[in-house]
């Protein structure tokens, strides 16, 4: 979440008006993340999330997260649901960009997850996979492993980041392009499922939030995105043996994967860390100097990356065995 793009208070109240959720009493930016212009909307019916889209969302793919959503939502899954106006149109358009006015959900966002609260987060991912394994809705990853070398091609100059850093992405890039699997199980994957894409109260999920990278790829990559998240130190050196047991056991509580899965776990795990770098290296260098957003710092994904390219990555996943 951030705020590229401001809202005119009468263009607001002019959007608002079209719904039947009270009237707006305020508007507030949310400067988490790096990829829309996101607000706590406030009105005399309650809390909303105002999104404008902005960057890598295309508006022609709002209405699959629309059916997405709706789909999880239906399956019990806590999803905060695309809000319709009065004509059924959850789809708007507001400062020149696309918009959704969302269902808030209660809950935080967690930095520091424990042992218990990473199980939770296991469970809700096992549990969104089966809600969606046989899910009709499809759309390409934009972010997945075909598309890495053009990310990495306008990431920018790479070096600038951290001297050496180009030659480990094209080293990298060489060895999942030799080693990536194929033929397995794979349906939409939320593909981006960090702390702060979870709401919890205590040690329990109130909230999946944030899908505007979903897509179609391997169920296993998506454990492997959020095993990368949630179990590593802010600096990406170390990875806790209590938080990855207990993501992989509430996973595992849900979704039982094979045993060819299971072995390309540090495949999929050292290609998480390699797009989440890219990602982040790009935004390090083209985040807009006056946008109200938080740029990420890259390099504890580099971090991660080395230490999932390690001899014993393997048993970075005990529990889903």
């Amino acid at each position: 979440m951030a705020v590229y793009t401001s809202v005119d208070p009468d263009d607001l109240a002019a959007l608002v008006a079209r719904y039947d959720i009270g009237t707006v009493q305020s508007c507030k930016g949310i400067a988490e993340g790096v990829e829309n212009s996101n607000f706590l909307l406030e009105t005399s019916g309650g809390r909303f999330i105002l999104t404008l889209y902005e960057k890598r969302v295309s508006e022609g793919d709002l209405p699959f997260f629309v059916d997405l959503l709706a789909h999880l939502a239906r399956s019990g899954c806590p999803v905060p649901a695309m809000i319709a106006d009065r004509e059924g149109k959850a789809i708007q358009r507001i400062s020149d960009r696309a918009a959704c006015i969302i269902q808030f959900l209660p809950g935080i966002s967690l930095t520091h997850p424990n042992g218990a609260q990473c199980e939770a987060a296991g469970a809700a991912l096992g549990a969104m996979h089966k809600a969606l394994a046989a899910y009709e809705g499809a759309r390409d990853n934009s972010m997945g492993h075909a598309q890495w070398r053009a990310v990495a091609a306008g990431a920018g100059d790479l070096d600038s980041v951290l001297p050496g850093l180009d030659a480990i992405v094209t080293d990298e890039l060489a060895y999942l392009d030799a080693h990536w699997p194929s033929g397995l199980p794979a349906h939409v994957i939320h593909a981006d499922l960090f702390p702060d894409n979870v709401l919890m109260l205590g040690d329990r999920v109130t909230g999946l939030i944030d899908f505007y990278f979903a897509a179609t790829d391997f169920r296993a990559y998506d454990l492997a995105v959020t095993h990368a998240a949630w179990t590593f130190s802010d600096d990406g050196q170390s990875c806790d043996p209590a938080l990855a047991q207990g993501l992989m056991r509430g996973y595992a509580s849900d979704v039982t994967l094979t045993d060819a899965e299971i072995a390309a776990m540090p495949i999929f795990a050292r290609g998480a860390s390699l797009r989440f770098l890219l990602t982040r290296a790009h935004d390090w260098l083209h985040t807009p100097a006056d946008a109200l957003v938080t740029r990420k710092d890259p390099l504890p994904f580099l971090n991660r990356l080395k230490r999932y390219q390690q001899a014993d990555a393997a048993d970075l996943f005990d529990g889903l065995a």
